[in-house]
Formats: C-alpha cells, structure tokens, sequence
C-alpha cells in the first residue's frame, strides 16, 4: 500500500489579491487529508472517502480505458464527477500512468470535518498528483483553479510567502510565531465558502490596482516582522479596508460582530470558512452567544507553531 499526505491551510494575508501578485501569508494546519492506494487486478478504480470520524462520505467506481477514464455510473454525483475530472486531467498531463490491465483501491480520509474548508480539495489534489506523479499546480490548473497557495501549504510544514509574478510562483518557507498568539483565534462561520465563486465574483466584479497589491504585500512583510498585538491588530484592520473597499463588500466585524472589541480580519473568500480573531481574554462567550460555537486558539490549528513569551 502506498499512502500519502497533504497539509491543510489557511490564508493570513493577501486574499483575492494573490490572483495579481501580490505577496500573501500562507499558514499549513495541523488538520489535513491522507490518501491510500492499493493495486487490483481489474482495470478500474475503487474509491471510498471517510470523513474524520471514519464514516464513507462518498464512494464511487470507475473503468479505466485506454483513452479515458469513464465514470461506471452515468448518472454519478457532483462529486463523482468532478473526481472523473480530476483523474481525467491526470491522464491528460500523464497519459501513461493509468493502464487498463490493472486499477486501483483508493481511500482518503479527512482530519478535519469537510465543511470547514481548511483545504479539502487542494489536499485531495496534491495527494493525486504526489501518486501519480504529477505536477499538483498543472492539475490544479486543470480542475479547480486559483492561485496555487493552497498547494504549496500542502507541501510545506512551516508558514510561508506565497507571490505569482510573470506566471512564476516564489514561495518561501518563514519563521512566523507570533509573541502574542496566545491571543489569536480561528472562529468558524458555520458556512464552506466556494472558492471558485469567490474567484469567479472577483475576476467579474473587481479593478485591482497596483497601489493596492503593493500596499497588501506591505501589509504581509509587516505582519511577519510584527512583535505587538497592537501593530498587528492595525495591520489587519488596514487590510480588511482595502479589500472591502477592492470587492465592495462590508467586513465581517460590520456585518456580523460590530461590537466584539477585539479585530477579525476574513482568511480567504469572504462570507465563510474561518475567521481570524483578535481577543485579549477567552471570546468563546461572546461568538457561542452569537451561535458559532466552533473556535480554536492559534497554537492547536497552525503546523510547526512553536510558542514564544511575550
């Protein structure tokens, strides 16, 4: 059996502007998706996907021919489908990888409940790729899209800088750890973004400008060097200001905890998934009163956090 692994992420800084440049903060989770592969002798592949508790979440067979995979139910799900995509992508990038004299047992299992969009689909993408050796961004490019930070967080074990310039990535593994994390928090909003809607509604409806991604990749190299929670908490509240101003959307803290005295800065598309907060005492009373009852302090979420005194 050969079984892989790929880190689950979230995204500090740098939200829909990495779509055009500029420097993003990009976290690895401690929560992520691993993938089994067994060989069997019939051309086909078996797939069975269990959620964190180990409960089968989707299943689904398909034929391998020469040419293609084809999905064995015509009338699959939305996730049958897209898996089809992404195994038919592969054959295209690695046309000799799937043979039709022998298929596959597969079973992936998530860490993290499938909702909360720490990276459900870039984990299951780069696992893909790392088994059949393939290049994780080309498939990306293929299937879901985006900029490509949420793959180098599944190959990476530490924070990182994640930029795309003349179509090139530059990713550097940093030393991120916060003095003051021990007032940082990730409050889920009960939602799961799409991503590609959020992509979609960026690409549609916004005029980035190069002040703004300057400004942004300011903001980022600030927050990486920042040794006070108060210069932190500015930092992000500048950066919730730009974007709200670049999408025309109002913040989280304005629509939803306009009275929360510390800062919450959107990670990602904004509307959903996790929300960055700032709180120099326990918040879980204030955001369980407003009915989001999951909130998870920065050390048990982030990979490689290593504490510092403050």
């Amino acid at each position: 059996m050969n079984k892989f692994y790929s880190n689950g992420k979230l995204l500090l800084t740098g939200e829909y502007v990495v779509l055009d440049g500029a420097m993003a903060l990009a976290l690895p989770t401690t929560y992520g998706q691993s993938l089994n592969v067994e060989s069997i002798n019939e051309p086909k592949v078996v797939w069975q996907s269990f959620d964190k508790n180990g409960n089968i979440w989707f299943e689904s067979e398909f034929i391998i021919h020469h040419d293609e995979i084809i999905n064995q139910v015509k009338t699959g799900s939305a996730e049958s489908e897209q898996l089809l995509q992404i195994l038919n992508a592969v054959k295209q990038i690695n046309p000799l990888f799937f043979n039709y004299e022998k298929g596959f047992h597969i079973s992936t299992k998530l860490d993290f409940p499938k909702n909360w969009g720490l990276g459900s689909s870039s984990t299951l993408i780069n696992n893909i790729a790392k088994w059949t050796k393939v290049d994780a961004y080309k498939l990306l490019k293929l299937t879901f899209g985006g900029s490509g930070y949420d793959i180098a967080c599944a190959q990476h074990n530490q924070p990182i800088t994640y930029q795309v310039k003349n179509d090139k990535r530059i990713i550097k593994g940093i030393n991120f750890n916060p003095k003051f994390s021990d007032y940082l928090y990730f409050v889920y909003l009960n939602k799961k973004q799409n991503s590609r809607e959020g992509i979609a509604y960026y690409r549609d409806n916004v005029s980035t400008t190069k002040e703004a991604i300057s400004e942004i990749s300011d903001i980022t190299l600030k927050i990486i060097d920042c040794t006070s929670l108060n210069e932190f908490e500015s930092l992000i509240n500048r950066h919730e200001q730009i974007i709200a101003s670049l999408t025309k959307q109002e913040t989280v803290k304005d629509v939803l905890f306009k009275n929360f005295k510390g800062s919450i800065k959107s990670l990602g598309a904004w509307g959903g998934d996790f929300v960055l907060i700032t709180s120099r005492e326990n918040p879980s009373n204030y955001f369980k009163s407003k009915g989001f009852d999951i909130i998870i302090p920065y050390e048990n979420i982030i990979l490689n956090h290593k504490k510092k005194p403050y």
